[in-house]
């Protein structure tokens, strides 16, 4: 079951649905549309989409197409919407999407034994927290949910590989 939703293709459609859902809650809602501006929900979905994924080099694969699937809707509904954004947003994503399969790679390692992962871990939950301080001022009630949620994921949620496979194939 999981190899199934966990690839590449599924990824890339999950990326363009929530790319034009992202867009609408920018348009229709406050808060919603607030959420889904912040850095801190994508690295929560990255995160968890490289956890998910059976090798680092899925994580690193399911994350890019997932992301620039994301993008790509988001920016063609606010086109076709005539909606107002921001030019220095859209590269500040595409260099967020583009870098994403590093990231990913990373990401991927949480999951695994040693202190190596505990600190990406750490790192992860820093550059979240960070995010939201730096780029938008403050922790927000709903940053702090992210990040909660965040927190469970790294370093409390088990996650089953099977013993013996390559994990760093493709």
């Amino acid at each position: 079951m999981r190899k199934r939703i966990w690839n590449p293709v599924i990824m890339l459609c999950f990326g363009l649905m929530i790319g034009f859902v992202s867009r609408l809650l920018d348009i229709y809602t406050t808060n919603l549309g607030e959420i889904f501006s912040q850095m801190a929900i994508w690295i929560l979905m990255g995160t968890l989409i490289s956890i998910y994924s059976r090798t680092a080099g899925k994580a690193m694969l399911n994350v890019l197409t997932f992301c620039l699937g994301m993008l790509f809707t988001y920016y063609l509904t606010a086109v076709l919407s005539h909606g107002v954004y921001s030019g220095s947003y859209m590269i500040g994503w595409t260099v967020f999407a583009l870098c994403s399969p590093v990231m990913a790679y990373f990401a991927w390692f949480t999951k695994e034994k040693g202190m190596f992962p505990k600190i990406v871990s750490v790192g992860i939950l820093a550059v979240s927290v960070l995010s939201s301080v730096l780029f938008f001022n403050r922790l927000r009630i709903y940053d702090l949910v992210i990040d909660g949620a965040l927190f469970y994921v790294l370093f409390f949620k088990k996650i089953d590989r099977q013993e013996g496979l390559d994990d760093y194939r493709f």
